[in-house]
């Protein structure tokens, strides 16, 4: 029997980083490793990690490399990575690298080898300058929109594929049209929207989580934009992800999905959880030097975690939309304490949006299907360049950007 397919989301600097952006969540986790203030994976769980990851039976060996911020652990130890990866790397293996990053650390040769071994990297860009900054600082207060522009420089020069992962939060989202006019006018075509949605201990939303009319509004407003001139031209995640699903019955994003196991998260000692968005002690399922693939991907927690998934409120049973958000992501339900039948916080703007917007996205999803017809290959339109993005960059491209041997 094949192994389940999964990915690794992996934190080699923990939650370390040299900003503090107001709005991140994983900041907090360095309360689980308080026993240094610098965090490093060790040479060692790299190894352990790679070697037992690509001795696994996968069709693809998908790394994202995550935070915090990964840069913080210099070129050097991406060269280590891409080394192991050739070391373990059966005949025929593809390597896909994915690199979540704000940036700021990028230079040249850091850039030239990103290039070299093909990584796909996600660049955190909130917009133009005034809304970047208002929530993307330094440690000691400075806006960062300048030093991402010269990061995002080096990826040009050495020509490496990336895209921009802006976080709609309480100020950004106030300005839909000049953040995606923004992107479009740097060149930037490939976009991913996230959601801010952050919840204090008490279950009130802080002060940078989005409201879910405003999220329906902003999805609205690019969407009249993006389907009037730029379906073509321009790949947004989400939508792209919708399209695949009408034309192809795939999910290719996770909160579209009906189970949360299509990965695990590795932080920088080895140990292992179930979602980014859950690294706590209750969900640690164990530690990469004393638990195999397997056993993780048999374990009665992990299952447990991902079956949660379908336990959505009784309302979304008759939502016309269910198929498409499958009672949204977790993290967006569980806002009042570990319950998983409540409603996500964003629901009635997602029902905004799809209301709004499915009668086109039937008619771009029947345009897919003729032109495939007609043709024998895909339009020339983003579909399907997009999938479940460990890193969150989110493209696949319609021939494999990985390695192999």
């Amino acid at each position: 029997m094949p192994m389940k397919t999964f990915s690794l989301l992996i934190k080699p600097a923990s939650a370390d980083c040299n900003l503090h952006c107001a709005y991140c969540f994983y900041l907090s986790r360095q309360s689980l490793y308080p026993e240094t203030s610098k965090h490093q994976m060790s040479d060692g769980v790299l190894e352990q990690m790679i070697s037992s990851f690509m001795a696994t039976n996968q069709p693809q060996y998908a790394f994202g490399w995550q935070g915090g911020e990964p840069s913080l652990m210099g070129v050097e130890f991406f060269r280590r990575v891409t080394a192991l990866q050739q070391k373990y790397g059966h005949k025929g293996a593809v390597v896909a690298n994915g690199l979540q990053t704000n940036a700021t650390l990028i230079n040249d040769e850091f850039a030239e080898h990103l290039g070299q071994y093909n990584f796909l990297v996600g660049v955190s860009l909130d917009g133009p300058e005034p809304l970047h900054d208002h929530f993307r600082k330094t440690i000691g207060g400075q806006g960062t929109h300048a030093s991402v522009l010269k990061g995002i420089d080096c990826l040009k020069r050495h020509r490496v594929e990336f895209n921009a992962l802006t976080v709609v939060n309480s100020f950004n989202v106030l300005h839909p049209l000049e953040l995606y006019h923004y992107l479009c006018d740097m060149g930037i075509y490939y976009h991913q929207y996230i959601p801010c949605v952050e919840f204090a201990s008490d279950g009130q939303p802080l002060p940078f989580t989005i409201e879910a009319g405003q999220w329906g509004h902003f999805l609205c407003e690019i969407f009249d934009e993006w389907y009037l001139k730029d379906n073509r031209r321009v790949s947004i995640r989400l939508f792209d992800a919708i399209l695949n699903f009408m034309v192809n019955g795939t999910y290719h994003l996770c909160h579209m999905g009906g189970y949360c196991n299509q990965y695990f998260v590795v932080e920088h000692n080895g140990d292992v959880y179930p979602c980014d968005f859950f690294v706590n002690t209750q969900q640690k399922l164990g530690n990469i030097n004393d638990i195999s693939w397997e056993q993780l991907l048999a374990l009665a927690q992990y299952q447990q975690f991902g079956a949660q998934k379908a336990d959505w409120n009784p309302r979304c049973s008759t939502c016309p939309y269910l198929r498409f958000c499958s009672g949204d992501c977790l993290k967006h339900r569980f806002y009042g304490g570990q319950n998983p039948g409540q409603i996500s916080w964003l629901c009635d703007g997602w029902r905004q949006f799809y209301e709004y917007t499915l009668p086109r996205f039937e008619q771009l999803a029947l345009e897919i299907v003729h032109e495939r017809a007609g043709s024998n290959k895909l339009p020339d339109l983003k579909l399907g360049r997009n999938e479940p993005c460990f890193c969150g960059s989110g493209r696949k491209y319609k021939k494999c950007h990985g390695w192999g041997k």
